[in-house]
């Protein structure tokens, strides 16, 4: 059983994961990753997002690549499309609250 498992009876539940992005342009060359973790800390870090009017996206497989970064540590170069993909979506979500 690997880490992303807890057992509840014989029923196998996956934790839920969350990771954090943040890119600020004057000072970063890429993206970097702000906060990260699974089970209780994910629910936080999503929590935490939506109070703070900040879009969620959930994609599952972008986590678990984003997941084996360190804490501050830039996005490589083979995510920059897919990461773009997600600024793209959270300037779209943006745009609408801004439009309402």
């Amino acid at each position: 059983m690997t880490d992303d498992f807890y057992k509840t009876g014989h029923t196998r539940l996956k934790q839920k994961r969350a990771v954090a992005m943040g890119y600020n342009e004057r000072e970063d060359s890429a993206p970097k990753i702000k906060a990260k973790g699974k089970g209780y800390t994910a629910e936080e870090i999503i929590k935490r997002a939506e109070e703070n009017g900040i879009p969620v996206q959930e994609d599952p497989s972008l986590v678990a690549l984003l997941s084996q970064l360190e804490i501050n540590e830039r996005i490589p170069e083979s995510l920059y499309e897919v990461v773009a993909e997600v600024f793209a979506f959270i300037y779209y979500v943006d745009r609408e609250k801004t439009d309402k």
